[in-house]
């Protein structure tokens, strides 16, 4: 579906399934039923443009409110503003919700952001204290997303286009990667802390150079903590 559909698509759980739905042309129909076998394809309704808002509700991490421009902040909440535009990254899925978490707990300092999406963990980070506060990210909408949105939040988040996995990561205090067991594995980390995510309970990084520390896990996905090891 991310292949056929890279613009986005809608997913509804079901008991013991999830509904895949693509709002596409007669096109991307035809696309749709040559890759999958039983797919089916219904009129939408005439609001289907306003639709994808309702799948984007806002969550509270600790002192952190993450959500999307058109709900409202709680007074007593550092408010991350977030619109995804066309980058990934809400701040409701687990691993986000686990990363921060995590930077909850951690002394401030600077924090690079591998695969910043739509900027949400930069963004909370930089409002939490961290300094300065950096993004990479493969995709150009990615790093025009997180630029957007941390001009919305009235932060400073430096955020350019890099491939993580093929060169030695910057350097910063802590870096975090929410992006996938193969991604992390792949990184050359060198913070002196590492907070990665994107990946299932039953799945453990394999960091050569680091000792893990801790573990959070929610609904199923996990976020580790690993210090390097002393030289």
């Amino acid at each position: 579906m991310i292949e056929l559909f890279p613009e986005g698509f809608e997913e509804v759980e079901h008991t013991g399934s999830v509904e895949l739905a693509a709002y596409t042309n007669a096109g991307g129909e035809e696309r749709l039923m040559q890759v999958f076998t039983g797919a089916s394809a219904t009129d939408v309704e005439q609001d289907w443009e306003e639709r994808w808002r309702d799948f984007h509700k806002p969550v509270r991490i600790g002192p952190l409110w993450v959500g999307p421009p058109w709900e409202q902040a709680p007074t007593d909440a550092l408010a991350v503003v977030v619109d995804p535009g066309r980058a990934f990254g809400t701040g409701a899925h687990p691993t986000t919700r686990l990363c921060l978490e995590t930077l909850l707990e951690l002394e401030r300092g600077s924090l690079l952001d591998v695969g910043c999406g739509s900027g949400v963990i930069a963004i909370a980070a930089a409002l939490l204290g961290y300094e300065p506060v950096a993004g990479i990210d493969t995709d150009p909408a990615a790093v025009e997303a997180t630029d957007a949105n941390a001009a919305v939040n009235g932060v400073q988040v430096a955020a350019s286009l890099a491939d993580a996995t093929a060169e030695r990561l910057p350097e910063a205090d802590v870096t975090v990667a929410n992006i996938s067991l193969a991604g992390v594995n792949a990184l050359q980390p060198s913070s002196e802390l590492l907070v990665t995510s994107g990946y299932l309970v039953s799945e453990t990084p394999a960091l050569a150079g680091y000792t893990h520390v801790n573990r959070l896990q929610s609904d199923g996905w996990a976020a580790d903590l690993h210090r390097r090891d002393s030289r």
